[in-house]
């Protein structure tokens, strides 16, 4: 059984993963320790005595990483390498969170988690990193691989998706989003969870999480006025011809069949999407 679980970020799956795993959790953020930082870190695990350590935390920032790829590589893949290998020392079992982008989204169907992998950009190729030296200093990592996430954080609502498109649309500025990148809104409540069972059930290796369901960016955003009643307008727009400067697949539906073989089974994206509206009173 279970017992203590320290989240390393505190970012959305971090608040969502605290709130629901309650007094099990502790929820250890950047400002208490710096995933870079080796010396620090299983000293700072070894006093919270984790049965399992999950590193929620990612430098996601996908085009600054264009530009930065020393510090994606350090937070992206140095880190967790890290965080393995104090998990390990510590006799903990170890979860990372990872990414959709590790694929090229050239596939005409869902990906499974043996598909090859194909990244487009630093930020996806630090991630891929950080799943391989995850592996390689904990071999019974579980590592999650996921996409879109929105949801609350520790200290409010946070930045996602979700947000910008309300915030934009209540501020009476034109909305332009992608209509041919297609992938699965995850609502990190709902991520939180099926991590929590997986642990729980001791699984390891690669495992797809998201909703359930797919769409594209353009029909999120038309849920998401619909969803919160906000009558707006939003033009269809090419991916080639946004000013983006990383490359980002264009279809990255992750196949699920593994994570239900686990027994766990995924609301659809647009359920979660009205659930975090109710949580957030829209």
């Amino acid at each position: 059984m279970v017992k203590r679980i320290v989240v390393v970020g505190s970012g959305q799956l971090g608040t969502a993963l605290a709130t629901i795993g309650g007094a099990n959790v502790s929820l250890v953020d950047r400002a208490a320790l710096d995933i870079t930082d080796l010396a620090a870190i299983e000293p700072a695990l070894s006093e919270l005595a984790p049965d399992v350590v999950i590193n929620a935390s990612a430098y996601n920032r996908v085009d600054a990483a264009e530009t930065d790829p020393d510090l994606a590589f350090a937070v992206n893949a140095t880190g967790p390498a890290y965080l393995a290998r104090a998990a390990t020392a510590l006799e903990a079992r170890f979860v990372h969170v990872s990414t959709d982008y590790v694929f090229g989204g050239t596939q005409q169907r869902p990906y499974c988690e043996d598909d090859p992998t194909e990244p487009l950009g630093v930020y996806a190729a630090s991630k891929l990193a950080g799943e391989h030296l995850a592996l390689a200093y904990a071999p019974t990592s579980l590592v999650v691989r996921t996409s879109g996430v929105f949801g609350r954080t520790r200290s409010g609502t946070g930045g996602n998706f979700v947000l910008s498109i309300l915030r934009q649309a209540r501020a009476g500025k034109p909305l332009r989003v992608v209509a041919d990148k297609i992938a699965a809104p995850t609502y990190a409540v709902d991520l939180a969870r099926a991590i929590l069972s997986l642990v729980a059930v001791g699984a390891s290796g690669r495992v797809h999480i998201t909703n359930s369901g797919c769409c594209t960016w353009y029909e999120f955003a038309c849920a998401i006025l619909e969803e919160a009643g906000i009558d707006a307008a939003i033009e269809p727009v090419s991916y080639s011809g946004t000013a983006d400067v990383a490359r980002r697949p264009l279809y990255s539906v992750l196949d699920l069949s593994r994570l239900e073989s686990l027994g766990v089974t995924m609301p659809h994206w647009r359920d979660g999407l009205r659930r975090y509206l109710q949580e957030i009173e829209v």
